[in-house]
């Protein structure tokens, strides 16, 4: 189970940094960063409340959602279970795009 857990881990962190290239300005006030995420990752992949540090960036990135989503590599992270969970407790609801 640790071995999974650490998979899963590993996997979220070597998405976010392929996704480093994507790097994109939605509007003036915001800059798509998916590694201003990681304070999330271990709520989306243990099932713990997230910290306010999380939700703080959920919030500010919740106009990048949509392009997360349409990406390949972050859509099963963004729209899995436990993130969707995450975002709920935020007050951030995940987009249909």
């Amino acid at each position: 189970m640790k071995a999974s857990y650490n998979m899963a881990v590993m996997g979220v962190v070597l998405v976010v940094f392929l996704v480093l290239a994507c790097e994109t300005e939605v509007s003036m006030a915001v800059t798509c960063t998916p590694t201003e995420l990681s304070p999330c990752v271990t709520a989306i992949t243990s099932g713990k409340p997230p910290s306010k540090l999380c939700c703080t960036k959920i919030k500010q990135q919740k106009p990048c959602l949509c392009q997360y989503i349409k990406n390949p590599n972050l859509k099963k992270f963004v729209t899995s279970p436990n993130a969707k969970k995450v975002a709920s407790t935020c007050g951030v609801p995940i987009p249909k795009c």
